[in-house]
């Protein structure tokens, strides 16, 4: 097996070089890839943005939102996690075959201390009932990839505020928030494991998978000049790319209402595709203008902040909702519930 690790960490970059590697690469031999990330969120396939992410708070805490080309969940991702990734040939018996991959991840975390650490379902990994790592995979022409998270040491209080869990998704399960679902792994390791780095957790993670006592003994995976240009490419056209990330949500119907002093705007929006393709104004404000007009101004246009407040910054949404304040009618049209 082959080793690569990469310094960068963008999300965006890291995910663009996997699926060059996995499109690309000599695969004579597996190759164990590792990768770091600042904070962000990654999205499943088939994921829609609007119903996982709070936009508003990961636009003003800088956190960068991508979707993978596997499926799967929302995963929110910062300095303190690792994610890995076995990038091989098919073999036939390995889609869906999640323990395969973790295996050998597990019987590294066991010889950390972390002896309760086990597969559970189909592709979480827990200790003691919480969840430390989320596995997808994805299978195309004979290769693949199966990928996952290990949180050492995330700050777990942004998750809750970052990700938006649907609460059918937590009541049916009988979880009061989404962080009592998650942990990190740090406290569950042996004393000498407990203070590393996350780049010394990583590579201490690699020589117990690769079964080696010093990574110069690893295989290094090189990258040339032109596999590193083809990420740089892949990674604008695909994981930088707006409409990947928002264009790709599922339609989404969208209710906001709100009662003001000034009168209640209960807005019913239509999404498709990241954009707004239906909205209908109901309630019962004091504007003299037809709210149809204000309507029509965003049929078409990105359902997101800037985009919205682009199309309306010539319109004097006085004239369609009152004495209602405008910030107020802005912030409710694109609440997250």
């Amino acid at each position: 097996m082959k080793y690569l690790v990469t310094d960068s960490r963008d999300i965006r970059y890291n995910l663009a070089l996997e699926t060059i590697l996995m499109e690309h690469a000599d695969l004579s031999e597996p190759i164990l890839y590792f990768y770091i990330n600042s904070p962000c969120i990654i999205l499943g396939r088939n994921q829609n943005v609007y119903d996982e992410v709070n936009l508003d708070y990961v636009k003003q805490h800088n956190i960068i939102v991508t979707r993978r080309t596997s499926g799967g969940g929302a995963v929110f991702d910062d300095l303190g996690n690792v994610s890995f990734s076995f990038i091989t040939k098919d073999d036939g018996n390995s889609n869906g075959n999640f323990a395969k991959f973790t295996t050998p991840v597990l019987d590294a975390l066991h010889e950390m201390g972390a002896t309760k650490a086990e597969l559970v379902g189909r592709n979480d990994l827990q200790i003691e009932g919480r969840k430390f790592s989320g596995n997808a995979m994805r299978l195309e022409h004979g290769r693949m990839f199966s990928h996952g998270t290990l949180m050492y040491d995330v700050d777990l209080d942004v998750i809750s505020d970052a990700l938006t869990v649907p609460k059918d998704k937590i009541a049916a399960k009988g979880i009061k928030s989404v962080h009592s679902r998650v942990t990190n792994l740090k406290p569950y390791f042996s004393p000498e494991y407990q203070d590393l780095t996350i780049e010394q957790f990583r590579d201490t993670l690699a020589k117990k998978i690769l079964g080696v006592a010093d990574l110069s003994q690893a295989k290094a995976y090189e990258l040339d000049a032109a596999t590193k240009q083809a990420v740089s490419d892949l990674n604008q056209r695909l994981f930088s790319n707006w409409d990947w990330i928002y264009g790709q949500s599922p339609a989404a119907a969208i209710q906001h209402r709100q009662h003001f002093t000034q009168g209640t705007i209960d807005f019913r929006l239509q999404i498709e595709g990241g954009k707004i393709t239906y909205l209908k104004t109901f309630g019962d404000f004091f504007g003299q203008a037809n709210v149809q007009e204000f309507e029509k101004r965003l049929l078409g246009i990105r359902y997101d902040r800037q985009s919205v407040e682009k199309a309306l910054a010539t319109l004097d949404l006085s004239a369609y909702f009152g004495k209602i304040p405008r910030q107020a009618v802005i912030d409710l049209l694109l609440r997250q519930e």
